[in-house]
């Protein structure tokens, strides 16, 4: 799989991805922003160059927010969200990060699943965080402490 800093012209297969895996997707909107602000922004390619997944994450001083990671729905469950994470990971301990945080709904036991077995743990809960189907749904504040790790 190849790594690379995502670029404009990706944005339409992005959201093409998100809106594929996702109830409640990021728009263009978003993305287009993210990359504005100079948020750290990856795709995940296979051989012929096609994306497989990607993450958003905005450095805080000396915290990572992992904003959004996903994985094109037909390639899930393969351990790309995995190498995506230990890049996410990676790169926060090469630039000296001391935490990761990010948010998950209640309701995605998968993705909470692998950022436990990744070392994340939960720190607190959000209510009403997300929009659901039927109302709002709670988000589960997980983080990493990376200070120990440098």
């Amino acid at each position: 799989m190849k790594i690379r800093s995502m670029q404009d012209q990706d944005i339409a297969e992005v959201v093409a991805i998100e809106q594929s895996a996702n109830n409640f997707p990021w728009s263009y909107k978003n993305f287009k922003d993210c990359m504005k602000a100079k948020y750290q922004s990856w795709v995940f390619l296979d051989e012929s160059g096609d994306i497989l997944g990607y993450t958003v994450i905005q450095r805080v001083i000396d915290e990572a927010h992992l904003l959004n990671i996903c994985i094109k729905p037909k390639h899930q469950g393969q351990g790309l969200g995995r190498k995506i994470l230990e890049h996410v990971i990676e790169f926060s301990k090469d630039n000296s990060l001391v935490l990761i945080v990010l948010e998950v709904r209640r309701s995605n036991q998968r993705a909470q699943k692998l950022y436990l077995q990744a070392g994340f743990n939960e720190m607190s809960v959000r209510k009403n965080y997300y929009p659901g189907k039927q109302g709002r749904e709670d988000a589960i504040l997980m983080g990493m402490d990376l200070a120990f790790l440098i």
